[in-house]
């Protein structure tokens, strides 16, 4: 701390020297004509010609070896790293004499002409320079990056000036996003809207963030999922329909949860959960070839193969199947209900045989689904708004897909009774009690909108964070939030 100190003292020194030799520390009149990716060649051969002609570049300063009456230096942009040489013959004394006030992590616009060096590395030729902004902060030692991972999460704007993969990551997310949005708009759907403050947290079973709207004199909250007025868009007459929206939910945080998150939410009238998982499986496979150039991608160290068609399971199946538990004790009520227990799955008195297969599944099946697998006819029992199955109504026509033992997805055919949707959040509610911090209440202007008829349809939500994740082998939630909530920094 107390060298870090001994480099702060330094720096503003230096910064109050510039402004005694007339220097604007935090200038605003440099405009560049380019952009480092403008001026490095496609060709690597050292023999490729370079771009001819004067021009001008702005870049923060990465590195600097200096040579006397000279200097090789690097500067940043966004687009990436371009050698600077600049001499005292060239630019003059006094104008030397500012630049070897200069630091690494300042910002400065440089205008020259581009040359090879002798180890055939393109570089501008200064004929002069511009300090633009003066850092008063050392980057990390050697510019070897942050280690520190809260540090790096804490401080994301250093963590992107010197983690060239972490730039990397972010503009990753930033195309999948634009990819997914390409994808729906290509097949029909529009992009909306819904309010991210509403006065009933539904759509989801989470504990929302409250807040409270002074003039209305009302509660509000912050929104768990977008999907009842996605719904209500149906209602109004939009056959298909997607929000990239942010979801808020108050609850804790691992490495695949933040308070806030990222969801893509669609629903689509006139179409059943089958046809939403042949959609997100198309989906999703061409996206990470978009990102990876393959449908074969390594995450963590696991080999994961996203190439069509995926397996599906029902959950009996997965339980039978890959937890290898007995045809005969998944059909029998009280049986499953007590390997359960015998699990150590702590059951509610009102919980019936669907929540505890359920809950044998999340123990049992989920992290051993490495490669993309679609999991259908969730009990009834934990899907309030999902359309019972037409042959079998303890189920409902519901899928999540999983990919390395994580939910990417959660899609059902929607339930359009509103007798049946009433029913099943007045019971929702009354197995919830009056636990303030759910806030059980009816949304009957949802009820209400049933009535006026929905049509037939599904719907689905996709976990961005955690699909960005997959496709840019990130091991945390945190690797793809650029500003991901932490507790207080201490001191």
């Amino acid at each position: 701390m107390d060298e870090l100190n001994q480099i702060l003292k330094q720096r503003r020194s230096k910064a109050e020297e510039l402004v005694e030799l007339g220097v604007e520390l935090y200038a605003n009149n440099f405009k560049p004509t380019h952009q480092v990716k403008d001026v490095l060649p496609e060709n690597p051969d050292p023999a490729a010609p370079l771009p001819g002609g004067s021009m001008s570049l702005a870049g923060r300063i990465v590195a600097m070896r200096k040579f006397g009456k000279a200097t090789f230096l690097h500067i940043q942009d966004e687009t990436g790293r371009l050698q600077i040489y600049i001499k005292q013959d060239v630019v003059g004394e006094e104008v030397y004499a500012i630049f070897k006030k200069l630091d690494i992590g300042d910002i400065a616009g440089f205008k020259g002409s581009l040359f090879r060096t002798k180890t055939g590395e393109p570089t501008l030729q200064a004929i002069s320079f511009q300090p633009i902004t003066k850092s008063l902060r050392p980057l990390p030692e050697k510019f070897h990056g942050l280690t520190d991972v809260e540090t790096r999460y804490r401080q994301r704007y250093v963590d992107l000036i010197v983690n060239p993969e972490v730039r990397d990551t972010f503009r990753k997310r930033v195309e999948i996003i634009r990819l997914v949005r390409d994808f729906l708009v290509n097949r029909g759907f529009m992009e909306v809207e819904t309010p991210m403050m509403q006065p009933i947290a539904g759509g989801a079973t989470a504990k929302p963030f409250k807040t409270h709207h002074n003039a209305l004199d009302m509660d509000l909250y912050l929104r768990i999922a977008p999907e009842l007025y996605l719904k209500r868009l149906l209602v109004g007459g939009f056959e298909k329909v997607f929000e990239i929206n942010r979801n808020f939910r108050n609850e804790g945080l691992s490495t695949r949860h933040n308070p806030e998150f990222t969801m893509l939410e669609f629903y689509q009238s006139y179409a059943t959960y089958h046809d939403l998982m042949d959609l997100t499986e198309e989906m999703i496979s061409w996206i990470a070839a978009e990102v990876t150039g393959s449908m074969q991608i390594t995450y963590q160290g696991e080999e994961i193969d996203l190439s069509p068609p995926w397996q599906r399971y029902t959950m009996e199946q997965a339980l039978r199947e890959v937890a290898g538990i007995e045809q005969a004790i998944l059909s029998d009520p009280e049986k499953i209900m007590q390997l359960a227990r015998d699990r150590g799955i702590e059951l509610e008195a009102t919980a019936g045989p669907g929540k505890a297969k359920t809950e044998l599944f999340e123990l049992l099946v989920e992290e051993k689904l490495t490669n993309p697998t679609f999991i259908t006819e969730y009990p009834t029992e934990i899907s309030p708004l999902a359309r019972r199955n037409k042959d079998n109504p303890e189920v409902t026509d519901r899928f999540e897909l999983f990919i390395t033992g994580r939910e990417i997805a959660n899609a059902f055919s929607e339930l359009n009774d509103p007798i049946d949707q009433r029913q099943r959040l007045e019971k929702q509610i009354a197995e919830r009690g009056d636990d303030e911090e759910i806030f059980p209440e009816l949304d009957r202007d949802f009820v209400r909108a049933l009535e006026y008829g929905m049509p037939p349809a599904a719907g689905e939500g996709i976990g961005i964070d955690r699909l960005v994740m997959l496709l840019t082998d990130a091991p945390s939630i945190r690797d793809v939030i650029l500003f991901p909530h932490l507790r207080p920094e201490k001191g």
